[in-house]
């Protein structure tokens, strides 16, 4: 019976996806209105429902692994990833779709209105987000104060929400507010993410005095010079910044590296076939003759490594090693070969090349058994019931098969070479 009713749910939630995929147009404006209002609760729902698979899910490998004999610090370990790629997310976004899960058991009346549609899945996320480091019952004090009542919440935005959270935290747990913010500086960083148009956007996460000082500092020089010359307030900005970090006024003045996958053919201008740069991603091919062509202007040094693809494919050709370690130049194309983690949904850097087929059991040290992987999920795989299988297919494309500790299989093949068109 038990089976059956397994079945029975997942034909129903196909039937919920057949229904709105064959809605018929609406008949007015007040009727699309409705159904859009009405399709944002579903999706509330919906986000409810996973949370509570979700907890499933860790309550049945955690009583799976405790009757296998895996100790406690040990179980559950691999489960984000496996929510990752349910949800067809990023690791990170899989650990923290389980960390939500986790925190709808300890916030009741916060599933309530998500189970009912009243509150969005990103406004419950602003809940759990500010209450995360409170005990729980002051946590659930919070839960109680702002959704015990449906009607507490209308008509608040999202930043007014997450104030109201965060009074409510101060005032049941003020010491816990301020560990949280002496111990917050301990995350500043700088990110980098691609943007279109050549263009990248640089962040910095920093403690607020500093990060107030940092961006004064650019826009009182930027004011200062408003006027002079034809950049806008923005560029100037912009400018000051780049000098301020590197010295130096220009990017063409930067002694930077910049790897730039291309073909022949584009590079000496007989085709426009799209480039790449690990890290960043495609970029046209003038843009690539172009920064070849600056650098060697400035009497930089440029060094041209070439990488053989399959002409019918544009998969690269392989290369092997003897030794377990994988070595510089077969780690350069095997990361150039995967562009980011290989895991599905997974756009991080490449941080470990990794054995497929663990090496202490006969796997070999080859661009066909390696794989490019992030450090969390090269760490994740290492768990009980995972299992990676690579394989080269007919027209040369690197492929890897990754199979769940619940049998669950998913596919990733490398992506094509620049200057590939796809057949």
């Amino acid at each position: 019976m038990e089976l059956t009713g397994i079945v029975d749910a997942r034909e129903a939630l196909r039937s919920v996806m057949a229904v709105l995929a064959d809605l018929p147009v609406a008949a007015d404006e007040s009727e699309t209105v409705d159904r859009i209002s009405l399709m944002e609760s579903i999706k509330a729902a919906c986000a409810a429902g996973q949370a509570a698979d979700t907890l499933r899910l860790q309550e049945l490998r955690s009583a799976a692994e405790a009757e296998a004999g895996v100790p406690v610090e040990r179980r559950c370990r691999g489960l984000s990833a496996e929510v990752a790629l349910a949800r067809r997310v990023s690791g990170n976004a899989g650990s923290r779709h389980l960390g939500f899960a986790r925190a709808m058991g300890e916030m009741p009346n916060t599933f309530a209105r998500l189970r009912e549609g009243s509150l969005s899945e990103w406004r419950a996320t602003i809940l759990v987000r500010e209450t995360g480091y409170l005990q729980v019952e002051d946590r659930r004090v919070v839960d109680q104060a702002l959704c015990a009542d449906p009607a507490t919440l209308d008509g608040v935005g999202d930043r007014a929400l997450e104030a109201l959270a965060k009074r409510i935290a101060y005032a049941r747990d003020p010491q816990a507010v301020v560990d949280r913010n002496a111990s917050a500086p301990k995350d500043r960083r700088v990110t980098m993410r691609p943007k279109p148009d050549a263009m990248v956007q640089l962040s910095a996460l920093l403690p607020m005095k500093a990060g107030i000082a940092a961006y004064a500092a650019v826009k009182q020089h930027a004011d200062a010079l408003v006027g002079d010359g034809d950049r806008t307030h923005a560029q100037v900005m912009a400018d000051t910044l780049l000098e301020r970090l590197t010295g130096k006024a220009a990017v063409e003045d930067l002694p930077v590296a910049v790897d730039v996958v291309i073909t022949g053919d584009a590079l000496v201008g007989f085709s426009d076939a799209a480039a790449d740069v690990p890290g960043y991603g495609p970029i046209p091919a003038d843009t690539a003759r172009s920064l070849i062509s600056d650098a060697l202007d400035a009497d930089a040094l440029v060094t041209l490594r070439r990488l053989f693809a399959n002409p019918d494919s544009g998969a690269l050709v392989a290369m092997e090693s003897r030794a377990r370690i994988f070595p510089s130049g077969l780690r350069r194309f095997i990361t150039r070969r995967d562009v980011s983690c290989r895991m599905p949904y997974c756009d991080a850097p490449i941080a470990e090349i990794d054995h497929a087929h663990p090496h202490n059991d006969g796997g070999p040290t080859d661009s066909v058994n390696g794989n490019g992987l992030c450090r969390t999920h090269n760490r994740q795989k290492e768990n009980s019931g995972w299992q990676v299988t690579t394989a080269i297919t007919d027209d040369g494309t690197h492929e890897a098969l990754i199979r769940t500790p619940t049998g669950h299989e998913h596919l990733s093949r490398a992506p094509d070479s620049p200057g590939h068109a796809a057949a």
